[in-house]
């Protein structure tokens, strides 16, 4: 849903957005034509001028807030070989074998001329002595030729280049020492460096009195400031099939516990009690430096906003509602930045209070408990179901499971993790005091190990996760419409909300029915993009054959990050070594009436004068063969050279295919290969 729209909006001319507007415009004089009512047509009108001012507003921001539509643009600049000054903007993060941070590029040396400049990339430095001592203001001049941000291209699989796109990087360098130089320090404001300084001596902190362990120093740094270098990838997939993956990713919770805490403390406090305006000067500035030192994110802001909006209109201003507010927050955030609205996170985060705003109260109501600790924990539990009816489709769509065991981790985890969010602050705060410090490193400790044993033992529970949900487009509009009918039903009890649920059910089933239609049908080819490695599905029904390296199959991650998107998105569900109507002679597979090869070393062929006829010819693993001795064998139509491949020698094979004017597809190069067989 996202990249159409991104794909409709880029590059967005203003002429469009003033059709747009004039489109609104003549449509309220046509509302005099109808035959209605005057006080109807003025209610019309009033509304669709609303609406048209709002929209032609957003599309106008999103035009500006593009960066390609700004002169200056080192894009509309930049010629392969010109040397660019950039300024880093953040601190490095380590990578694997480099490290990774945004750079801003300040101008561009081009043939004797600088030209200034505007607009971010991203730089990964090989790791070094030199590189390692970056800081963020650093400039540099980098003589290295920018890559366009592209995708592996993989079906299904998680599209980088749009989310690279969304925070307005568009091409990167890999850069070795001799490719960089060090031109001085540059300032990026004593605010930013305050900020940088105080998440650097907040993780100092952590680092010096919790164990260097992941499972334990990686939660603390993710749970407190949002810092998630140092978290174990099994155990983040742990929280996310367990349904609590907010928990170690900051969000409006933490915020409410930071805005609490606030209340309380500012509220009995000598001298501030009694000012209603130092308390909200005090709060919003706590709450705003919280805000800044997680990193800012969507969902952060989006607290950040809705908190200032309440807290001022509860001391100042006459008490209006908090629908009011969340939509205020949402306006401000996406004039602030339109590209807020395709992030995950704040959509997640605004679905999920809304859930709660509609549903919690009434669904808490619908049960009376007699005990205290039986309706305290009914509350909780309340607020969990009711963020989840409004989130649970988006996650379907995003992220293809459902953690069905989320109730039971939400209501163990929630008032764990806020315990742990004061243990931590308290840390900081007595961290100075010898024994002090130390005991509270154990109590964190401790808490978090009780955490994460709980996450892993409901993780390792029969039928925790609901996995490899196909999830597009349509199916969740319909699925919004089943779920929110029913639910506005069970609440108000009409008819008209019931009625929408079962007609939204009955499409829903109508397409699950043509989709498992569609699967059981296929055939396919997919020559997967996966770097330095052989990867292949023939693909028949919900069955299919792998060709490929093992070694991709025992890495987890890098299956599950390449090979499982797409096994999700075609409903693959079992593996077979042998496939009805797959046939192999050599190298070459007979598929129904298709034909393939898979060429992997040089081949052995007695040369009869005749060409043999084949579809696609798959070259693997570096085979020391040239295509004009397959042309002399082979009738091709298309030859496929796989990420198994040097580059040096896809792009000698490429060279060679444009003499011989052979179709060619270079799998690093246009992203993996799908064809119907």
């Amino acid at each position: 849903m996202a990249g159409i729209i991104i794909q409709w909006y880029d590059p967005l001319p203003l002429p469009f957005v003033l059709f747009v507007f004039f489109g609104f415009f003549i449509a309220t004089l046509l509302i005099g034509f109808l035959p209605i009512s005057i006080r109807f047509q003025w209610r019309l009108i009033q509304g669709l001028l609303l609406n048209g001012l709002l929209i032609s507003l957003g599309l106008f921001i999103t035009r500006m807030n593009d960066p390609k539509n700004d002169q200056r643009w080192y894009g509309n600049h930049y010629r392969e070989g010109d040397i660019l000054m950039v300024r880093l903007a953040e601190p490095l993060t380590e990578k694997a074998s480099t490290y990774k941070t945004e750079a801003i590029v300040e101008s561009i040396w081009h043939q004797g001329r600088l030209q200034k400049t505007s607009g971010k990339i991203l730089l990964y430095f090989f790791k070094d002595s030199l590189s390692m001592r970056l800081r963020p203001g650093d400039r540099l001049a980098i003589n290295k030729p920018l890559q366009a941000i592209s995708n592996p291209g993989n079906p299904g699989a998680f599209d980088y280049r749009q989310y690279a796109a969304l925070h307005q990087w568009y091409h990167r360098a890999y850069v070795r020492q001799k490719e960089w130089k060090f031109i001085g320090n540059g300032n990026i404001g004593r605010f930013n460096q305050f900020i940088t300084t105080a998440r650097e001596k907040i993780l100092d902190v952590l680092r010096r009195h919790l164990p260097a362990d992941k499972e334990v120093l990686g939660i603390a740094e993710a749970l407190l400031i949002g810092y998630t270098n140092d978290l174990d990838k099994d155990l983040v997939q742990a929280y996310s099939n367990t349904g609590v993956v907010h928990i170690i990713a900051i969000s409006g919770m933490h915020l409410a516990l930071i805005y609490l805490l606030l209340v309380g403390l500012f509220k009995w406090m000598p001298g501030i009690n009694r000012s209603k305006l130092a308390q909200v000067i005090l709060i919003l500035a706590c709450l705003w430096f919280f805000s800044l030192l997680t990193g800012a994110s969507p969902s952060v802001l989006r607290a950040a906003v809705m908190f200032s909006f309440i807290s001022i209109g509860k001391n100042f201003i006459r008490p209006s509602s908090v629908y009011n507010s969340l939509a205020a927050s949402a306006f401000v955030l996406l004039c602030w930045n339109p590209a807020y609205l395709w992030d995950v996170g704040f959509q997640l985060s605004y679905l999920a209070v809304a859930g709660i705003l509609l549903f919690q109260r009434p669904l808490y109501q619908a049960v009376y408990l007699k005990f205290k600790w039986a309706d305290k924990i009914w509350q909780l539990a309340s607020v969990t179901l009711a963020a989840q009816v409004f989130t649970f489709p988006v996650c379907l769509y995003y992220f293809h499971q459902f953690p069905v065991l989320f109730l039971l981790a939400n209501l163990f985890i929630v008032p764990l993790s806020g315990l742990i969010l004061y243990a931590e602050l308290i840390l900081l705060a007595v961290s100075w005091i010898p024994y002090a410090g130390q005991f509270a490193g154990m109590v964190n400790t401790w808490l978090i190990r009780l955490m994460n044993g709980f996450i892993r033992w409901v993780n390792q529970l029969p039928y925790a996760v609901w996995d490899e949900i196909p999830a597009g487009l349509y199916s969740t509009v319909l699925l919004y419409g089943v779920v929110g009918g029913f639910a506005f039903w069970l609440l108000g009890r009409k008819k008209t909300p019931l009625f929408l649920a079962l007609i939204s059910l009955f499409c829903f089933t109508v397409l699950q029915a043509v989709n498992e239609w569609r699967f059981v049908h296929q055939r396919k080819l997919v020559v997967y993009q996966v770097p330095k490695y052989q990867a292949i599905d023939i693909i028949n029904g919900h069955e299919y054959r792998f060709i490929g390296d093992s070694s991709l199959l025992a890495d987890g991650m890098l299956s599950n990050f390449n090979l499982k998107p797409s096994r999700t998105l075609f409903q693959l569900k079992y593996r077979q070594d042998s496939l009805a109507g797959l046939a192999k002679r050599n190298y070459i597979y007979h598929y129904h009436q298709i034909r393939f090869a898979v060429i992997e070393h040089d081949i052995r062929y007695i040369e009869t004068g005749k060409k043999f006829d084949i579809d696609f010819i798959i070259i693997s693993r570096n085979p020391g063969i040239s295509l004009a001795r397959l042309n002399v064998i082979f009738n091709c139509r298309l030859y496929i050279l796989d990420a198994s491949n040097s580059l040096w020698k896809i792009d000698k094979w490429l060279k060679e295919a444009e003499a011989l004017h052979l179709r060619c597809h270079s799998i690093p190069e246009k992203g993996a290969f799908i064809t119907d067989l």
